[in-house]
Order: C-alpha cells, then structure tokens, then sequence
C-alpha cells in the first residue's frame, strides 16, 4: 500500500476539488459503514446519502452540490470511477521485474522486451516474441509464433495457441484458452471429419479475458477482440467471431461461430448467442436471454427468443398470472358451449 495522501493530493490526481480540510491524510479506502477517519470512503448511488451523515470516514468521494452532513467531500463527476482510481493508486503495485526465473522454460528463439518475468513452470514456444514489461506466470504456456504486446499479464495455466497475437497491457486470467481449436466437422456418411482451424485469435490493446475463459481460433482467418473489451469468467467465443471495442461480456455468455457484435455492446449473464448474426452498437441483453436472430443497435433486449425489454417485461409481467388465465378461459369455453346449446334451433 502506498504511503498516505492529502485530499489536495487525491483531488488533483482524480480532477476534483475538496469540500473541507485539503490537509487532511488518508492512507486507503473503506465502505461508508466501515471507513475510519484515516480512509477515504464514496457515494455513487444517492439512496445512500443518509449513511454520509454517519461514516467517520476522512473523507467521501460524490457528486458535486451532495449534501456532505459536516464532512469533508471530494467532489468528483464519477465517484464510482475516482473510487477504482484511488483503489489503484493505493493498493496495487507493479512488482519489480524479475527476468526469466529458474524453472521457466523459453525457447532459444523467442525475443524477450526489457523487464519481464517469466515465472518457474511457464514454457514459452518457439519464435514467440514478448514486449517489454510482461509478466508471465507459473504454468502459463505460449505456444510458437506468438507475439505478445508490451506490459501485458498472463495468469497461471493460461494457454496461448500457436500464432495467436495479444495485444498491449491485456490481462490473461488464470486457466483461459486463446486460440483453442474452433469446433469444425465436415459430415462424412455417419462420421464427421475434423476441419482443420488454420486461422488465430487476435486481442487488440487493453482487452481483458476471464478465468476458463475459451476463444477459439479461426478456420481461415481470424477471431477478434477489439481494443478494451472484457470478457468474464467462463466466457465461450466460437470461431470467426469479432466483436467490437469496449464490450462487456459477462459469465458463462456462448458466442457462436461468425457471429459480429459492434462496439460498447454488454451481453449479461448465460447470454446465448446464435452463429452468423449480427449484434449493432450499444446494445444491452439481459441475463438468460437467447439471441436467433441479428439485433438492430442502441436498444435492450432480453428473454428468449429475445425481444425488446420494454415488451419482455410485459410479457413477463403476465407468465404469473398464466394459471388464473387458463381457468377463465376454460370457464368461458364452457359458458359459450352452453349458450351455443340454447339458441341452437330444435
């Protein structure tokens, strides 16, 4: 953890300004119920603005104009974000560089930038070529001809395939799999014969990938992950697939093969995605939701087969009355038969 600050000092890394005592020193962050006068704590949502008046926290990071109940504030225009800020300046370290430990393995061949680690139990291929700043850790393998841009971390048992390129400052969580074989069979009778996946998987700059996260290389060309994107834990993204810069792709989410999906586009959790569509920019799916068909941009979806929100939650508001529905409607199928009965001519 870093050395304490001044608000002043946090103010100005964050382009805020302080409401109360600048001089006042904080050495780290806490929740607004648990924040000690020597942390910072922060509002992001106004329904909490009571609990503002009972923290002890040094601080409190908000919104401008927020109501501070006598403490000192930070006034910020994204406290949730200036809060992720300061977590990272006071508790995340970039440890020293450690070169190429015992126990690593590195191919002749790879080209190694200036200040890396390769942890013991990493094996780097052939002709792989990593830039400056990485960090490689214990039992992570990066097959032969990969290139691996500057400042990028790659997490114990992770596995890079042959020829796959990563981008800068990517972060590779442990156990995930870039460049696995795409999932390609030609039938044969009553067999399938394997279609060999000659392509890669691409991540450009600043992409996150999950824990037990799977992309799939390309048969031909190649499966893109564009600039800032994020994948979640136990993500699927099938072959030839691209999808857009600064997308949110949340757990357990199946991307089927040839699909595109544009850019700041957030798919929620077991999101199922059907091969060869099409998703527009700025689009959002709820969790659960199936996707069959391309989704025009810059509207919700969810539920399955997905549907405009606004009208999935019609509909969902109904399902529960189903049951009384079907009474009714047997009721009246009764009541009409008896009618039908009576003005039926003798």
């Amino acid at each position: 953890m870093t050395e304490a600050k001044t608000l002043k000092e946090l103010a100005d890394y964050l382009g805020g300004t302080v409401r109360g005592d600048e001089g006042c020193q904080v050495n780290g962050l806490a929740p607004l119920d648990m924040a000690g006068p020597d942390k910072v704590t922060f509002l992001a949502n106004p329904k909490y603005a009571s609990k503002v008046a009972e923290t002890q926290a040094g601080a409190v990071l908000m919104a401008p104009g927020g109501e501070a109940y006598g403490r000192n504030v930070i006034e910020v225009s994204n406290p949730y974000l200036a809060f992720a800020k300061l977590l990272n300046l006071f508790y995340v370290q970039v440890p020293a560089p450690l070169g190429i430990l015992p126990g690593a393995s590195v191919a002749a061949s790879a080209t190694l930038g200036s200040g890396i680690t390769v942890h013991p139990g990493a094996v780097i291929g052939e002709q792989v070529t990593i830039g400056n700043g990485c960090i490689i850790h214990p039992g992570a393998v990066v097959y032969a001809g990969v290139s691996i841009g500057a400042g990028t971390v790659i997490h114990a048992n992770a596995v890079i395939r042959e020829r796959c390129r990563i981008g800068n400052r990517c972060v590779i969580q442990p156990g995930a799999v870039i460049g696995s074989d795409g999932f390609g069979y030609a039938p044969d009778g009553n067999h399938y014969y394997p279609i060999p996946q000659i392509g890669i998987v691409v991540l450009e700059d600043d992409v996150e990938i999950g824990a037990n996260t799977c992309i799939d290389r390309a048969a031909l060309e190649v499966t893109l992950i564009r600039r800032g994107t994020k994948l979640d834990n136990l993500v699927q993204v099938a072959h030839n697939c691209q999808i857009g810069e600064d997308c949110m792709i949340v757990s357990q989410v199946g991307i089927s093969g040839s699909t595109r999906i544009g850019n700041h586009v957030t798919l929620a959790g077991q999101v199922g995605v059907a091969g060869h569509l099409s998703i527009g920019d700025n689009v959002m799916v709820g969790a659960q939701s199936g996707i069959p068909g391309s989704l025009p941009a810059n509207a919700g979806y969810s539920g399955t087969p997905a549907m405009p929100h606004k009208e999935w939650l019609k509909a969902m508001a109904i399902v529960p009355k189903l049951p009384e529905l079907r009474k009714s409607i047997t009721a009246l199928e009764k009541r009409i038969i008896e009618l039908e009965e009576q003005i039926r001519p003798a």
